[in-house]
């Protein structure tokens, strides 16, 4: 952890948003220069009540604050490398993304999230974090700038987290491993590593036929979820694009699962543009080439897409 960060100044700008989530953006000239404000507008009287509350020093209670108010947790993620505002591509970012989400929508927290262009980043953020790349989780003005410190601390420190972390040694093992796969098969381009993400993928559908629940652990949202949904998002969209892989429509545990996922905000609001996610790819595979790191002006101009349908019925499963 870092000691307390220096304050920062902000603009705010209400919006309309699902759950108690702020979002804002990091902006050379104004720092913070959009805030998405909490709260459905019939629940605005109770959503509206954010503020950051002093919390325990000692995480009792998993992070209950002394006065029984709701602590403000801001997570700062990568932004886009398209228009360096929306949310970008990081895996990781949309997995703590989704555990803070789920905790905001149970309002045991009040929820911000703030995107922050890593090409440019502004001095502030490299003032307060030097170097450091998000995912950033800042708590009572502490920041927590490792991912596996940033789980642990949702899970200790963080009111309702604990419940997140369900213990399930066949599932963690079930899905390790996947993003590699996919990784692999974007470098080789050849069929045998597409064989091995399709038997990984089998796997993971052959779990949830079996357990015949909505999500991995049950039918209740759990970390892992958010940690694979957004993985078989990246091997959906950026598959198709690089080597036109398809996940195949007989895994149809894997389309139910999937289908479930796309109804929740938590994935939804988290989930970056078809857009990002291809880009992404493409500026590791460009390896530091200034030709090919260069943004063709209809990529920024472009109105972002998300691939959230299904194309098999799962009425007739």
């Amino acid at each position: 952890m870092t000691p307390p960060l220096a304050p920062l100044k902000a603009q705010y700008n209400t919006h309309r948003y699902p759950a108690a989530v702020r979002e804002s953006f990091y902006d050379q000239k104004t720092h913070f220069t959009q805030y998405l404000n909490t709260a459905i507008a019939k629940e605005a009287p109770t959503a509206a009540k954010i503020q950051t509350t002093a919390m325990s020093d000692e995480g009792q209670d998993n992070g209950a604050n002394r006065n029984g108010s709701v602590p403000e947790i801001e997570l700062i993620i990568k932004a886009s490398t398209i228009d360096g505002r929306r949310k970008g591509a990081c895996l990781f970012c949309q997995e703590y993304f989704m555990d803070l989400y789920l905790l905001a929508e149970l309002k045991t927290i009040s929820l911000k999230v703030t995107t922050v262009c890593m090409q440019k980043p502004p001095p502030d953020f490299r003032t307060n974090f030097e170097a450091t790349h998000p995912p950033i989780l800042i708590d009572n003005g502490l920041a927590i700038l490792e991912n596996e410190k940033i789980e642990r601390h949702i899970m200790k420190s963080v009111p309702g987290g604990y419940n997140l972390f369900v213990q399930d040694k066949e599932v963690a093992t079930l899905i390790e491993n996947l993003y590699s796969k996919l990784k692999l098969m974007l470098v080789k381009k050849d069929e045998n590593k597409n064989n091995s993400l399709l038997v990984h993928l089998r796997k993971i559908n052959d779990h949830l036929a079996a357990r015949g629940t909505r999500f991995l652990t049950g039918d209740t949202m759990c970390c892992f979820d958010c940690e694979l949904m957004p993985r078989l998002q990246h091997i959906r969209v950026a598959g198709k694009y690089f080597v036109d892989f398809d996940i195949p429509k007989h895994l149809t545990a894997l389309w139910r699962y999937m289908y479930h996922m796309y109804q929740l905000d938590a994935f939804t609001q988290s989930c970056p543009a078809d857009q990002d996610i291809i880009n992404h790819y493409k500026l590791q595979q460009a390896k530091g080439d200034i030709k090919m790191l260069k943004m063709k002006k209809h990529e920024e101009l472009e109105t972002p897409t998300f691939t959230t349908s299904i194309p098999v019925d799962l009425n007739e499963q």
